[in-house]
């Protein structure tokens, strides 16, 4: 801390432990009244982990300056022999996570007009993130921008034929769709690659006000729209309470957030970006989506994943796929 001029130097230094798992670690760092976030990969570090950890960093550098909500980046050591893996220091955020909560800070839990505010947020933050200009950040060979929509369709059946156990009924029907199209057109940018509501820290109190975006593992630089399409596949169309399917979208309670159409023209208007061929980019999320869940759900059933939830992935992805064939037969692209 002290070679990368922290402040609070000589004072004493505490260490909190906040989350963690197969994932990776997350610690709150302390000392002379400063507090910092330490991000590092679990004990028993996977292969190419602590390269991810720089890679994190390397965005949270990049952004800093610009109106993307995030933890300021702070600090980094890629020594292994310091921590036991690579690590990173950033701004410690105070703020509230929307699945972390048993029951969502007021007046967001009660108040559904307030809700409005939270997706809108989380619509606008990654439509800022597409408009930075990467390479001016220093970002350029983060990501492999050129083919990137020509390449995705034979990057995730590689992916799953490492675990590939069972079929999946409407997959290559998607597939086949893409790989017969891409984007008229496409302007690279920054991707945040898992882009939910999972992912994001929101300020305590009204009105919302998201404090950043957090957990850049997935990050590069290719198509912006298809962190979009990652927030919409699941949106409800009707969010009013009592409506089919606004109640609960996956862990969301979606009840008074605006509706699909409604985050597709803010995100364009903020963005300057067209969403005309937003069913493109859902069909891709869907088949992607499809494709992770389907690995963890592999691993439960071979008995190398503990976590309980992952056998709910075996239904998830069947019906992602199917949601993602039914799309390439009723969209006018």
């Amino acid at each position: 801390m002290d070679t990368q001029g922290l402040p609070g130097e000589g004072e004493p230094l505490s260490c909190r432990f906040i989350t963690g798992g197969a994932s990776n670690e997350i610690f709150e760092v302390s000392r002379g009244g400063h507090r910092w976030a330490l991000r590092r990969p679990p004990r028993q570090v996977p292969p190419g982990r602590n390269e991810t950890m720089m890679r994190e960093y390397r965005i949270l550098a990049a952004l800093d300056g610009t109106d993307v909500p995030h933890a300021r980046a702070a600090g980094a050591c890629d020594d292994p022999e310091v921590l036991g893996a690579a690590f990173y220091l950033m701004d410690f955020v105070d703020g509230w996570s929307p699945i972390s909560e048993p029951e969502w800070p007021e007046p967001f839990y009660s108040d559904l007009e307030s809700r409005a505010g939270l997706a809108y947020e989380l619509v606008e933050a990654i439509a800022r993130l597409s408009r930075v200009d990467w390479r001016a950040r220093g970002l350029e060979g983060l990501g492999r921008p050129d083919g990137f929509h020509e390449r995705q369709v034979d990057r995730w059946y590689a992916h799953l034929e490492r675990f590939k156990f069972r079929d999946i009924p409407g997959l290559d029907t998607a597939g086949g769709w893409l790989r017969g199209r891409k984007p008229r057109s496409y302007e690279p940018g920054i991707m945040h690659g898992d882009y939910q509501f999972a992912n994001v820290m929101f300020h305590h109190g009204a009105p919302a006000r998201m404090a950043a975006i957090v957990d850049w593992e997935m990050g590069t630089v290719g198509d912006p729209l298809l962190d979009l399409a990652w927030v919409v596949m699941g949106w409800p169309d009707d969010t009013r309470e009592g409506a089919p399917g606004g109640r609960v979208g996956g862990y969301v309670d979606y009840t008074g957030m605006p509706g699909r159409d409604d985050l597709l023209e803010r995100y364009a208007a903020v963005s300057g970006r067209d969403v005309d061929e937003i069913d493109y980019y859902v069909i891709l999320a869907r088949f992607k989506m499809a494709i992770v869940l389907e690995g963890g759900y592999a691993r439960y059933v071979a008995g190398g994943a503990d976590n309980p939830k992952m056998e709910a992935f075996g239904a998830v992805v069947l019906d992602m796929a199917q949601a993602a064939a039914d799309l390439t037969r009723t969209t006018t692209l």
